[in-house]
């Protein structure tokens, strides 16, 4: 069992034939190292850890239910009771007779993974999403010994998670490496149970590393072409030393086998959740409090950064440490407690890894200009809670309907009656967008009827005039394109670099 897989074109399943043409090619006889035909280590390896990898076993009890129509009642009475009486006997614990009886039945639901122990006390490394939802958690050992598990604590960004078992005999334990220290084309070993098929070895290379596959915002996966399926996830992928270097959890396969593709969480990312799992039973990570996006050439241009780097703040949680510390919308950030932010997922993983509470200084670039600001981190768990508290509305001061028409947009001033229209919050300041033509830039910036515009260039607009000034003004200075702070209804911005060409 994996998590989210990507798809792939069905092109990609049609068979590829090549003929290699060898005559009148003389080539130097070449002795292949053992390494390069597959290191005999690998057979050492696999006896030394196999038993230390174990299956998940996982059991959901679900309730079914379903209509099933009872057969053609007799027309005698008394026979259609004793039908009806036989049917109600045997389906106890469903519906009433009549046509149809409505029947409620429980069932068991399987699923199956893999993991491995870390400390022979017995506690068990596996995927958050091996034993989601489940009531029941069997760790099976590589003799066949199965043992109920409970859970320590779990991690759904990561996809980790910590279980605890009790053995009457000593287990096998094995230990972490530094997945830092990974070379591409380095051999790799990964062990699990795919299909069911428990104490599976198979193994292959390091095929690229930092790996971002849009399935959370921690992504920096392991790639490698070690066999992988349904199954494998929360194995292990062990390097040619017998540590554990990551923690197998996707793969790539437009039909659910192998394709050569597979995705582990480095042990890096894996031993940090892990031992914040084993001595608090949940994460604590350090929180900035701002949302942020990528910088694309445009924006770098726009923005006077050259080259394009860091992570842009799209917008500021009011509640987080980002807001006392004086991070703005529109800073770039460029550098986080002494590690450099190249793009903008580099900023969420050393902010999540950084210690809750930990004064941190962070570079950042605004209109040009480097400063840095010391910021007291939070923890993300909180801001989290906080989130999901409603905020009150602010009353907004009633605008007059404008129209105006420039860059593809149609946009009208704010008005109570384009609030309910297109159900912007009360706090969102600024001109709505009406009307896009389908052929602008506008619309390939995927800007649309409902859309806020509260910053051009890094100033406020209040009005649809307003905006035209700020546009013409850019002009004249021969700026080729216009950032833009885009609010969705709810108040969510977003930078949206605009042609002025």
């Amino acid at each position: 069992m994996l998590g989210p897989l990507a798809q792939i074109s069905r092109q990609a399943r049609r068979p590829v034939l090549a003929a290699v043409a060898a005559a009148a090619l003389v080539l130097p006889a070449l002795t292949l190292s053992s390494a390069a035909r597959g290191p005999d280590a690998i057979a050492d390896i696999s006896e030394k850890v196999i038993d230390a990898v174990v299956n998940i076993s996982t059991t959901q009890r679900a309730a079914e239910t379903r209509n099933t129509p009872l057969p053609q009642m007799p027309n005698d009475p008394q026979l259609e009771d004793l039908f009806k009486d036989f049917f109600n006997r045997r389906d106890r614990g469903g519906g009433g007779g009549g046509e149809q009886n409505r029947e409620r039945t429980p069932r068991r639901v399987n699923s199956l993974g893999s993991g491995f122990i870390i400390d022979a006390s017995g506690i068990v490394v596996t995927n958050n999403h091996v034993i989601a939802e489940a009531d029941e958690i069997t760790v099976i050992l590589n003799d066949g010994t199965r043992l109920k598990a409970e859970i320590i604590g779990r991690d759904q960004k990561t996809d980790l998670a910590l279980l605890r078992v009790k053995s009457d005999k000593p287990l096998k334990a094995v230990k972490f490496g530094d997945s830092d220290k990974l070379r591409l084309g380095e051999w790799v070993v990964a062990i699990g149970n795919p299909f069911s098929l428990g104490g599976t070895v198979t193994a292959g290379i390091v095929s690229a590393r930092n790996r971002d596959i849009n399935s959370g915002p921690y992504d920096n996966y392991i790639q490698t072409d070690a066999s992988i399926n349904r199954g494998n996830s929360g194995g292990p992928l062990f390097n040619l030393d017998g540590e554990v270097i990551g923690v197998n959890t996707a793969i790539i396969s437009p039909s659910g086998g192998s394709i050569g593709i597979g995705f582990a969480v480095p042990s890096k990312t894996a031993v940090a959740v892990i031992d914040q799992l084993q001595q608090f039973g949940e994460t604590r990570r350090g929180w900035l409090g701002v949302r942020i996006q990528q910088v694309t050439e445009e924006i770098a241009e726009s923005l006077n950064i050259k080259p394009a780097r860091g992570a842009l703040v799209a917008g500021i949680d009011e509640r987080g440490p980002a807001k006392p510390a004086g991070i703005e919308p529109g800073d770039v950030i460029i550098k986080f407690d002494g590690k450099d932010i190249r793009e903008m997922r580099d900023l969420p993983r050393v902010v999540a890894d950084a210690p809750v509470g930990k004064e941190v200084p962070v570079v950042i670039i605004r209109k040009g200009a480097e400063m840095t600001k010391m910021v007291t981190l939070g923890r993300l768990e909180d801001g989290e809670k906080q989130a999901s508290l409603t905020k009150p509305a602010e009353p907004q001061p009633e605008q007059k309907t404008v129209v105006k028409k420039t860059l593809g947009l149609e946009l009208s001033n704010l008005t109570d009656d384009l609030r309910k229209k297109f159900k912007i919050k009360d706090t969102v300041k600024g001109i709505v967008i009406v009307g896009v033509e389908q052929t602008s830039a506008a619309a390939d910036r995927r800007l649309a009827a409902g859309d806020v515009i509260v910053e051009v260039a890094q100033e406020a607009v209040a009005s649809a005039d307003d905006f035209q000034a700020r546009i013409d003004k850019l002009k004249k200075d021969g700026r080729r394109v216009a950032l833009l702070v885009v609010a969705g209804a709810d108040g969510e911005t977003r930078f949206v670099p605009l042609s002025l060409q």
